[in-house]
């Protein structure tokens, strides 16, 4: 394996460590695209085992500013993702095709079986 291909699986890996990339990951696959505010809703919803009318306005504000400070931005580094914050579009971007398959794998594993049961990507 070359530098540049062993760089670009150690961050994809690193990019999929996260559970709420993950979970961000899994729901716009379904879809290729989702608004901001229902992933924020299904994150917390998996992150806290509830269902996400009963998420406290604390958890999800939390959820909220993890995924706009930290987890959105660096997906659009890597074109896996763009979103506009503006109206809360996030779509899937050309990069995701090339982590795809590794985030399959991911989903295999996963420990909740409504996940590992979604369709698969």
């Amino acid at each position: 394996m070359n530098d540049a291909n062993a760089t670009r699986m150690e961050a994809a890996c690193s990019l999929l460590a996260e559970s709420e990339r993950r979970f961000l990951l899994y729901q716009l696959a379904e879809n290729r695209g989702a608004h901001l505010e229902d992933v924020v809703s299904r994150i917390a919803a998996w992150e806290f085992d509830v269902h996400p009318v009963e998420i406290d306005k604390e958890d999800r504000q939390r959820i909220y500013v993890s995924l706009v400070h930290n987890h959105l931005p660096r997906l659009a580094d890597y074109d896996i993702i763009e979103y506009d914050l503006r109206n809360g579009d996030i779509v899937l971007a050309d990069g995701f095709d090339d982590i795809k398959p590794l985030l399959e794998q991911f989903r295999q594993t996963e420990e909740e079986p409504e996940i590992r049961e979604l369709p698969s990507l």
